[in-house]
C-alpha cells in the first residue's frame, strides 16, 4: 500500500503540512517495499484556484491509497473520494512525516468523512 503524507519538506524527519492542495510536498511511502519519495507540489503552491482538483490528480497518478493531511476541501475531497484515496487527519498534530505515519499505523488518526476546510473560491 502507498502512503501520501503532506510536508514542509522532502524527507520522514520534515514537519507535516496541515494543508492539502498547497502542501509544500508529499512524502509517499510504500508500504511494501519499505521506500519513500518525495513529490514537489510546486505547481499548486502559487495556484490562484484549483489547488487541491489538481493535488488530487496528481496524487491519483502516483497510486496513492491513503493520504494524510490536515484539511481537505470539498473540490479536492470529490477528486479524491473519486480515485478510491482513502483520507485521514493529523488533528492537531505537529510532528514529523515519521511521526503522522507512526500514529497512522496504529490506528490514532481519524478517517476524514466530509470535507474539513472551507471552500474559499466558490
Amino acid at each position: 500500500m502507498k502512503i501520501a503524507i503532506t510536508a514542509h519538506g522532502e524527507d520522514f524527519q520534515a514537519t507535516v503540512d496541515s494543508r492539502f492542495g498547497r502542501a509544500d510536498y508529499f512524502i509517499l511511502y510504500d508500504q511494501e517495499e519499505n521506500t519513500w519519495t518525495a513529490l514537489p507540489n510546486t505547481q499548486n503552491l502559487e495556484s490562484a484556484h484549483g489547488a487541491g482538483i489538481q493535488a488530487g490528480q496528481t496524487l491519483a497518478k502516483t497510486g496513492a491509497e491513503v493520504l494524510i493531511t490536515g484539511h481537505v476541501g470539498p473540490k479536492a475531497f470529490r477528486v479524491l473520494q473519486a480515485e478510491q484515496i482513502a483520507m485521514y487527519s493529523l488533528g492537531e498534530m505537529n510532528g514529523t512525516v515519521a511521526e503522522a505515519l507512526a500514529a497512522f499505523q496504529s490506528g490514532k488518526l481519524t478517517a476524514i468523512a466530509v470535507p474539513n476546510a472551507l471552500d474559499m473560491k466558490k
